[in-house]
């Protein structure tokens, strides 16, 4: 069979590789001409993964069987818009598909469903004061249609929300941006599958996030289990099937963020799709529930078999995990770890680079200067902490004076307890 995927970055090369494997023939859209998805795919085509027409025709140019993308946000749109143009399977609806790849039917749904969200706002470029009496600053402001943290800030007013408006509207197709009260909390996130409108909940991760000034939201890893999972299991059960009943979710991937704070949980964002942090690959590990598998073969139409959603119970699963996405100082890079000694060492499931030799590494403003990634178990949190110390111990980005680049995550969102490896 014929499957169309949409992007060929790090988030989407598993799915490659996995769809290949099971003998379908790939094609990848994707806007670099260079995306490593494309060495790894039968064809690639030179079509970004928001250009809806664009792809619609590459469909039709291979006669596809089905369409997918994993890891990303807006593409969820433009699949679903591919599939119901052609009449090939899709999970979610358009109605479905858009309102959770546009904040402001998103914010809107959480409002007229009770969804516990934060106060919010949206804004044109040329509004009054007037418009944000009520929040209470800090804000957060975000584009409506973006993804990877792109043109996210936290500001303390109206004229640093001013100064920002342009900047954040680039990463847009829309005319207005988000305005969020800033929640004081932690961050987990909640993935799951829905099959027949019933959620199936499969990992609950506490996901570690920084700030580099007004830059927020930056994610470094994601440990299972969370945290807060036995205190508010119940309540994130009760939320996240609100969330699928609410937004007509009948089947597929679900991925929801939730903040938690002194007022409790608050919901940030949802999407249907896998998650960008290797979910592909952790939540396989830890649950024995094959997402990545399960997604291939419903965007080519084929039967799923729910026994094993039926089988798991995540408040019985006693792994513990950590998805490490490092990040390094700028600079440019002479030399790397070899990554099959990464993969050797204990606990290592995968590892990977987002960058090569003679890159150059820039500041830290979203996701997309993500350094690489290494998924790391362990049986219990010390063993977990001791393997996650030899990575890092081993874990080298040097530049050409010689200096390792890698940024060692402590667990706090301030930026100033970020520490250089050691050489």
């Amino acid at each position: 069979m014929k499957l169309l995927i949409l992007g060929g970055g790090s988030c989407q090369l598993n799915a490659i590789r996995r769809a290949k494997e099971k003998g379908h023939t790939v094609i990848v859209s994707d806007y670099y001409p260079d995306a490593p998805g494309k060495e790894l795919s039968d064809f690639g085509e030179l079509t970004s993964t928001f250009d809806v027409e664009g792809n619609i025709e590459v469909a039709k140019k291979y006669a596809v069987d089905g369409v997918m993308t994993t890891g990303t946000d807006q593409p969820v749109y433009t699949a679903a818009k591919v599939a119901a143009e052609l009449g090939l399977p899709s999970l979610i609806d358009l109605t479905t598909a858009k309102a959770v790849t546009n904040k402001r039917i998103m914010k809107n749904r959480f409002k007229a469903e009770g969804i516990p969200t934060v106060n919010f706002r949206f804004l044109k470029k040329d509004f009054s004061d007037s418009k944000l009496d009520g929040m209470n600053f800090p804000v957060v402001v975000k584009p409506l249609d973006s993804q990877g943290q792109r043109g996210v800030y936290r500001l303390g007013s109206i004229r640093e929300i001013r100064e920002h408006f342009t900047d954040v509207l680039s990463f847009s197709r829309e005319e207005e941006i988000l305005v969020e009260e800033y929640y004081e909390s932690d961050e987990i996130t909640v993935s799951g599958w829905v099959k027949e409108g019933r959620v199936y909940l499969l990992t609950v991760t506490d996901r570690v996030t920084f700030e580099n000034g007004p830059h927020i939201g930056i994610c470094s890893a994601h440990n299972f289990p969370s945290r807060y999972l036995k205190r508010y299991f119940q309540e994130i059960r009760e939320i996240s099937a609100k969330i699928v009943k609410g937004f007509n979710i009948r089947n597929g991937p679900i991925y929801i963020q939730m903040l938690v704070g002194d007022e409790g949980i608050r919901i940030n964002e949802v999407a249907c799709r896998i998650g960008g942090a290797y979910e592909d690959v952790f939540i396989p590990h830890l649950t024995g529930v094959d997402i990545l598998e399960m997604m291939i073969d419903a965007a080519l139409g084929l039967e799923i078999d729910p026994a094993p959603l039926k089988e798991y119970d995540l408040t019985n699963n006693n792994k513990w995990f950590s998805a490490q996405l490092f990040f390094a100082w700028p600079g440019k890079i002479k030399r790397l770890t070899d990554l099959n000694s990464l993969k050797r060492l204990p606990g290592v499931i995968e590892a990977g680079f987002n960058f090569k030799i003679g890159d150059e590494i820039g500041e830290i403003k979203n996701a997309t200067q993500r350094a690489g990634y290494i998924l790391v178990g362990g049986k219990d949190r010390e063993h977990l902490a001791k393997n996650l110390n030899r990575v890092f111990a081993r874990l080298k980005i040097f530049d050409e004076e010689g200096n390792n680049l890698v940024i060692r995550k402590t667990g706090t969102k301030s930026p100033v307890i970020y520490s250089r490896c050691s050489s």
